[in-house]
């Protein structure tokens, strides 16, 4: 069954180079589940605050987390309209003029009422899709939250159907002028992201290999 297309509301709606929206829900899905930081913005009464975080998907849930002392969760939980972005960039892109310099990026914003998490089962769970997306395959080997750790964590859940999603890829659009003058060099610089070596904490024995679920994440496919 295919998926809705994303929400086109007044501010999900881009107004600059539409010809780089997406508004295929499969493409909102691939630049969450790739990137690992996003950016939680939201209005308060001192002014705007926007704070990185992580974050975890489920189907069309973006779950958030903090300690029940945030400022950001209190705000966020209390029912203040909030806007989540994600960013991933792949390459500077070198014009012949400055003002035609540019990125190849793809970008995600959601627009919401985040929801606050208060029953403990669906904590968990959104806990464990947190952890799932930042360390796939720990869950299940690490000592689940207890009781007053769930206590001293807010959990928000943002449903994704209010967003925007944009990308640009390819090389630089110089004005003809420039092309004909040939000077300087154009073309794009990718940018590409790998592990490195896992670390072992200090008071780790020696004897404890690193498992294969992380050793993977470290070899450059």
């Amino acid at each position: 069954m295919a998926r809705p297309a994303l929400s086109p509301t007044e501010r999900s709606t881009p107004r600059r180079h539409r010809e780089r929206a997406a508004a295929d829900r499969a493409a909102l899905d691939a630049i969450l589940d790739e990137g690992l930081v996003c950016h939680l913005g939201f209005g308060t009464d001192a002014g705007p605050v926007v704070i990185p975080t992580g974050y975890g998907r489920d189907g069309d849930i973006l779950y958030l987390h903090g300690s029940t002392g945030s400022a950001s969760m209190t705000a966020a939980a209390g029912g203040a309209p909030v806007c989540v972005t994600v960013t991933l960039l792949d390459g500077i892109v070198y014009a012949r003029s400055a003002f035609h310099h540019s990125a190849n990026y793809r970008s995600a914003v959601i627009h919401g009422q985040a929801r606050p998490i208060t029953d403990d089962t669906e904590k968990s769970h959104g806990l464990r899709v947190l952890t799932e997306h930042l360390a796939p395959g720990q869950w299940d080997y690490t000592r689940p939250p207890n009781r007053r750790e769930l206590a001293a964590t807010t959990l928000i859940a943002l449903d994704l159907t209010e967003a925007a999603v944009k990308t640009r890829n390819g090389g630089p659009v110089d004005d003809p002028d420039d092309v004909a003058a040939h000077q300087g060099w154009a073309g794009v610089l990718p940018l590409h992201r790998v592990w490195g070596q896992p670390q072992p904490a200090d008071d780790l024995p020696a004897v404890v290999a690193v498992p294969e679920r992380i050793r993977y994440r470290s070899v450059p496919t």
